[in-house]
């Protein structure tokens, strides 16, 4: 599934999902059982309460998440959250799946359950960009970073050197098609917070 394409509505949006389509659904179902506004932003399926986001679920080639709008509060006692960068991500969490058997009503709905009671209580951990130089994103980029709230938290959760390098990546190719490419190919790499030289670098 291109994550790039635009659904026309939510249920377009899992119906063309290609990989994990019953664990989406299943996320869906648990998900409808809450007074949220579904909707779909940024090309994704969000879940909000008072206008505020708090969830969504995203299919990508390899698994399927739920984002956590405000996952940094949650306790998270199983260790289910996943922080892309550890020292930088602050509010964005995931929850990932790969097949069916992973996904628990209980656990889940304990997360989400937790997610209400924060916002209810108007906790919440807002960005900071202190000390952060601002880097130069070539257009191309930065529309789709516009389009997709997702696929911008993890952008802006990278180091700047990271966001360099994509940012250059992109800004190089010199055909409209070769930035597409290289926006698919990029895409993933940025949503699990990887660099896009990160595998030419020693651990």
């Amino acid at each position: 599934m291109n994550m790039f394409r635009k659904p026309k509505s939510v249920e377009d949006y899992f119906e063309h999902i290609e990989f994990g389509r019953d664990i989406a659904d299943k996320l869906r179902a648990l998900f409808l059982q809450y007074d949220f506004t579904e909707s779909i932003k940024w090309n994704f399926p969000v879940y909000s309460l008072d206008k505020k986001n708090l969830l969504s679920i995203g299919a990508t080639k390899n698994y399927v998440g739920i984002w956590f709008f405000q996952g940094g509060l949650l306790k998270d006692e199983l260790n289910l959250l996943i922080n892309a960068q550890k020292g930088k991500t602050k509010a964005m969490r995931q929850m990932r799946f790969t097949k069916i058997s992973e996904v628990s009503d209980e656990v889940i709905v304990a997360y989400i359950d937790e997610t209400i009671e924060n916002h209810k209580a108007g906790r919440e951990i807002k960005a900071s960009r202190a000390n952060t130089k601002v880097v130069e994103v070539p257009p191309f980029l930065e529309e789709a970073l516009n389009k997709n709230a997702l696929l911008d938290a993890a952008f802006n959760e990278l180091s700047q050197s990271k966001r360099n390098e994509y940012s250059e990546h992109i800004a190089t190719a010199k055909q409209e098609a070769t930035k597409m490419r290289r926006l698919d190919k990029i895409l993933p790499m940025i949503l699990e917070g990887k660099g896009l030289n990160d595998k030419y670098k020693k651990s």
